[in-house]
């Protein structure tokens, strides 16, 4: 599963990276949290552009009565988002990029688990698969929301999870975002685990445990006899 990650690169990097400007406003982040609202690239429907804007993290279906389900959708699990309500549409028709440059694991039993984070090559920019929705408020309002889609894990991620987030390879962005591609057979051949060579996991602050703190020193590198000094707040 996937549940915090972070993007620690400027506005200009990223919007340079997935090739989109925007009017969004927001600061690198280091413990990106669900519920929260951050940076996501969708395809215009009409248009050949793409469009950057804030998303809340956890997907609210539009059918939804109340809003609290999206705490329970952070992730989509790839191998049953084509059959389950709450992700087949978005799955067809709203697909999206999920820009990040890590993401944090757990490791031990409750009460002493030491946080982990993962990158691709030395910490580039890379991109979750996603999937989103738009669900209206009682007040009339729309909230837009995501959810990352997840796969098996890897070699490296396995040390630590059974799962892992989706990480696209960048020459695939076009085909996931582009609206006209109704295949989903096609659409979830990319849903495979990334290649563990490029990846790399290290032990970081206990810092990360608690999502009040957002700064660098949540994804810092820590030593391991500094792991036994650490508070723990699990």
């Amino acid at each position: 599963m996937c549940g915090r990650y972070r993007l620690s690169r400027r506005k200009q990097i990223v919007e340079e990276y997935f090739d989109v400007l925007s009017d969004e406003e927001w600061s690198p982040r280091y413990n990106i949290a669900p519920t929260q609202s951050v940076p996501v690239v969708r395809q215009h429907p009409k248009e050949p552009r793409r469009d950057l804007s804030l998303l809340r993290w956890g997907l609210i279906p539009s059918w939804a009565t109340d809003q609290s389900i999206g705490a329970q959708m952070i992730n989509a699990r790839s191998e049953t988002a084509a059959s389950k309500p709450a992700f087949r549409e978005a799955l067809a028709t709203r697909r999206c990029l999920v820009p990040a440059d890590g993401f944090y694991e757990w490791k031990g039993a409750s009460g002493t688990k030491q946080p982990y984070c993962f990158e691709v090559k030395d910490g580039e920019l890379f991109a979750f698969a996603g999937v989103w929705d738009r669900w209206k408020d009682p007040s009339g309002k729309w909230i837009r929301t995501f959810s990352i889609l997840t796969t098996t894990a890897n070699a490296v991620t396995a040390q630590l999870h059974d799962r892992m987030p989706v990480i696209l390879e960048r020459e695939h962005h076009d085909f996931w975002l582009d609206p006209g591609m109704k295949n989903l057979e096609a659409v979830c051949e990319l849903l495979k685990p990334h290649s563990a060579h490029t990846m790399r996991c290290y032990p970081v602050s206990s810092r990360v445990n608690n999502a009040a703190n957002d700064d660098e020193q949540c994804s810092t590198p820590i030593e391991p006899a500094e792991i036994e000094k650490q508070p723990r707040l699990f």
